[in-house]
């Protein structure tokens, strides 16, 4: 994904990672070191025997998707979905959607 043709100003993601795997401090290190982040937001959503489920938010400017991915994979985790991209001049906050 060429991400440099727009600014992508925050990015949410579904990151699971072992239980014995890196911690979730490893994992926000690993994001802090690429382009244009400024701020790392981990929660963590569920856990079972193995795994652990993490909500992984991402602010910043110009920030490169396919960057983030590898440094979150080289610490150990897995990207397992894109849940919100905002682009822009400025971010959009959304409420829950209601049906």
């Amino acid at each position: 994904m060429a991400s440099s043709a727009f600014n992508i100003r925050r990015l949410v993601m579904d990151v699971d990672k072992a239980v014995r795997g890196p911690s979730v401090i490893e994992i926000a290190a690993a994001i802090q070191t690429c382009r244009g982040v400024e701020a790392c937001n981990i929660t963590v959503s569920e856990i079972d025997l193995e795994t652990v489920g993490t909500d992984v938010a991402i602010e910043g400017q110009n920030l490169d998707y396919d960057e983030i991915v590898r440094a979150i994979e080289s610490s150990g985790a897995v990207v397992h979905s894109l849940d919100q991209v905002i682009a822009g001049d400025r971010l959009i906050l959304l409420g829950p959607r209601v049906r």
